[in-house]
Parts: structure tokens; C-alpha cells; sequence
């Protein structure tokens, strides 16, 4: 398994697919979830920001796990597009790739790692809360083609 920190041609579009196929297949989201994703990380592509970091995981040239680390202002890091393809859940990628993020926001001095979630994946919520997240916010809207409710979980650096 091959872990790397820069962005290559096809990747952005892989990342998209990789979110949209687990997330419409598992939580119903619909299209405009690809777009929800898809904006950000346009975004981020185009950035160079020595405090923002994108960890990709590969095999077998599939990309089966992203997490990315964005500069939110203020000394805020938010943790963005954290995936594990549904193959690999259970075998500790998640937790390597998320243990990464957290060195890497603590190296670059934020004071706190922000993320947002949808209620109910509760393993991802189980893996925050082993690492020090909590849940700080909830707001109920119509989002991804249904009223879901979405969570603000915050972590802050020593």
C-alpha cells in the first residue's frame, strides 16, 4: 500500500467517485453530493499552502483511502474527504491515515482540528471520539437529496 501527499492527474475525479459510490450506495446521497465534494477539492488543487496536506492511499493503482487537511483560518485546521474504500474498513488505514492528519496539524501549530459529518455513520464517529474529537454542533437541513442531520466534531492540539 502506497501512501502519498501529492495531488496526480486523475485523482480528483477518482477521489469524487471513490465518495460518491460509497456514500450513495450506503446513505442514499444523491448527485449533489459529488458536487459537495467536488467544489472543495477543485479549490484545494488549485492551492498551495504549505500548512494544508492531502494523504492518498493506493493499491493496486485504485485509490481505496484520502484524508486532507485544510488551512480553515484562525489556526484551525478542518479535516476534509475521509474515506476508506468499504473493502479496507476494519484494517487500520482509517486509523493510520487519520493518526497522520493529526501529526500533521500538531507540526503546523493549529490550535484545534474541525470536521463535519452526517449523524448515523457511526463508525467514523467511533473512530473520532477514540481520538480525542467531540461533538461540538448539529444542524438538520435538506442536503445530498434528503433532510439529514449533519455533526461538527472538534478536536483541540496540546
Amino acid at each position: 500500500m502506497l501512501i502519498r501527499n501529492t495531488l496526480q492527474p486523475t485523482d480528483i475525479g477518482r477521489i469524487i467517485l471513490l465518495h460518491s459510490e460509497y456514500y450513495s450506495a450506503t446513505e442514499g446521497y444523491d448527485h449533489t453530493f459529488e458536487a459537495y465534494v467536488a467544489e472543495p477539492l477543485a479549490q484545494f488543487a488549485l492551492r498551495t499552502n504549505p500548512r494544508e496536506r492531502i494523504w492518498i492511499a493506493e493499491s493496486n493503482n485504485q485509490i481505496v483511502g484520502v484524508i486532507c487537511i485544510c488551512d480553515a483560518g484562525n489556526n484551525v485546521a478542518q479535516l476534509r474527504w475521509y474515506i476508506v474504500h468499504s473493502s479496507l474498513q476494519g484494517t487500520g488505514l482509517g486509523k493510520r491515515l487519520l493518526i497522520s492528519a493529526i501529526e500533521f496539524c500538531s507540526l503546523h501549530n493549529y490550535l484545534r482540528i474541525q470536521l463535519w459529518t452526517a449523524k448515523g455513520l457511526d463508525s467514523a464517529k467511533a473512530m473520532y471520539l477514540r481520538n480525542g474529537f467531540s461533538l461540538v454542533a448539529e444542524k438538520t437541513h435538506v442536503i445530498w437529496g434528503a433532510e439529514r442531520t449533519e455533526q461538527c466534531y472538534e478536536k483541540p492540539i496540546a
